[in-house]
């Protein structure tokens, strides 16, 4: 992909491991990051969910990547799960200040919920509606139960202009769909039939990259990040997807 499409499609991987079976795809020398940067123009930070890091961690990250690289940053499980968005302004202040030192190179904060966390007005339209006020950064919402996926919940998320992921496989119906703020769309893909372990085959990564020009085609800044690393299928099929996208354009030109 080239710079200019680098700003308009992002794809990568959650993590930016190089596995020895691809590793003929990157550069030879540097860390994994430098390396991973040198290919890809994204990536999604999940080590961020379970522990903080410092900030200037965050700031070490940035100047090892390019300018036109973006990190997604998944927001901690203190907030999303252990405190259920309820009484953690101090928690979401600390998790802001630490993720600035990604300066220009932050992309969207990840705040994924637990399937048992149901839309309750007044606890989660408060909570981020506080975090689209305080945030710097794009927001996507990865919501896990039904109650999230109605017409109530996708105005509120338009109000915010909070993406909501489509995720495959999807845990409940209608959440393998973009929705919330068209301006984004985030694409969170974790292997199917077997969670996090299968690779996807070629027709269904076809279809995604279809799918990622035909919303940036619409105007929104379009995000693919496969998660299925867990036995390293994520760096084939996200290598995949990038040739697919440029392969596209390029015959569109």
């Amino acid at each position: 992909m080239s710079t200019d499409d680098a700003a308009e499609i992002r794809v990568g991987t959650a993590g930016w491991s190089v596995p020895k079976a691809h590793a003929a795809a990157f550069p030879d020398e540097g860390s994994h990051l430098s390396r991973y940067g040198a290919v890809f123009n994204a990536v999604e930070i999940n080590s961020s969910f379970y522990r903080p890091h410092r900030r200037a961690t965050y700031e070490r990250w940035a100047a090892t990547v390019g300018d036109h690289f973006r990190f997604a940053v998944k927001v901690p499980r203190a907030i999303t799960h252990d405190a259920r968005l309820e009484g953690c302004d101090a928690l979401v202040g600390a998790f802001l200040e630490e993720t600035a030192g990604l300066g220009a190179r932050r992309g969207p904060l990840l705040v994924q919920l637990p399937p048992s966390l149901p839309f309750r007005p007044g606890m989660a339209d408060r909570f981020l509606a506080d975090l689209a006020g305080r945030a710097d950064a794009p927001i996507v919402c990865e919501p896990r139960h039904r109650s999230w996926f109605d017409d109530r919940v996708e105005a509120l998320l338009q109000s915010l202009r909070i993406a909501r992921v489509a995720a495959d496989p999807p845990p409940v119906p209608g959440a393998d769909a973009p929705g919330g703020w068209p301006g984004l769309v985030y694409l969170r893909l974790h292997g199917s039939p077997r969670i996090y372990y299968s690779a996807y085959d070629e027709a269904f990564l076809g279809r995604v990259s279809e799918s990622l020009l035909a919303r940036r085609a619409e105007g929104a800044t379009a995000w693919c990040i496969l998660d299925n690393t867990a036995a390293f299928a994520a760096t084939a099929d996200a290598l995949s997807v990038r040739a697919m996208v440029s392969a596209r354009r390029s015959g569109d030109r």
